[in-house]
C-alpha cells in the first residue's frame, strides 16, 4: 500500500462554504504530485420517513443547471466542531418543518473524493411530528416540501439524480424490504 502525507497546501480562493486551491502530496515511494483540491466543512443528510411517506424537498441547484432537484433534507456544517446530530435536527426543521423522536446514524461517505474532502453523514429520522412554525428555509433557499409515498420508493429513486439522495433512498428501500 502506498502511503502519503501532505507536503504543502495553498488556498487560492475562499468563499462562503468552501475553499479551493492546490495540495502537494509526498508518497512513501518518494514521489510527489500536486492536485487541485476543494476543502469543505462537511454536511449531513437525513432520510426522514413515517409509516406512509419519505419526506423530500425540491429545490433549484443553480450550479448544476437543475431547476428542480428532488432531494432528502441536508445541510452543511457551519463550524468544524458542530455536532452532526444537532445539525441534522436543525436541517430537518428548517427544510421540511418536522422533528423526529428517533435518530440513527447510518453511514458517512465522501461524495467526490477525487478532488474534495467533503464528508457527508447520513441519518435516518423516524417518529416524526410537525415542528412549531413549520419549515423555515434560509433566505437564499427556494424549497418545496414533498411527501413521497413509501409505496413508490422506486419512483423517488427514478426521479432524482442527486447522489446523497440516491444513497439515502437506496438505503431506505433496502431497509423497508428487510423488515
Amino acid at each position: 500500500m502506498i502511503r502519503f502525507e501532505v507536503a504543502s497546501a495553498a488556498v487560492e480562493w475562499e468563499g462562503r462554504i468552501l475553499r479551493a486551491g492546490r495540495e502537494t502530496y509526498r508518497y512513501s515511494d518518494g514521489t510527489e504530485n500536486t492536485f487541485d483540491k476543494v476543502w469543505h466543512a462537511g454536511a449531513v443528510t437525513v432520510v426522514a420517513y413515517d409509516d406512509t411517506h419519505v419526506w423530500l424537498v425540491r429545490q433549484p441547484r443553480e450550479a448544476s443547471g437543475i431547476e428542480s432537484c428532488l432531494e432528502i433534507p441536508a445541510g452543511k456544517r457551519d463550524r468544524p466542531d458542530e455536532d452532526l446530530l444537532d445539525l441534522a435536527k436543525r436541517e430537518l426543521v428548517e427544510e421540511i418543518g418536522k422533528e423526529a423522536s428517533d435518530w440513527r446514524e447510518i453511514k458517512g461517505f465522501f461524495p467526490t473524493p477525487g478532488f474534495c474532502d467533503e464528508f457527508i453523514t447520513l441519518f435516518a429520522a423516524t417518529g416524526l411530528s410537525d415542528a412549531h412554525g413549520g419549515p423555515a428555509p434560509e433566505e437564499d433557499e427556494h424549497i418545496e416540501v414533498v411527501a413521497w409515498p413509501l409505496a413508490d420508493i422506486d419512483g423517488a429513486i427514478a426521479s432524482t439524480n442527486d447522489g446523497k439522495t440516491l444513497i439515502g433512498l437506496h438505503w431506505l428501500a433496502r431497509e423497508l424490504r428487510l423488515d
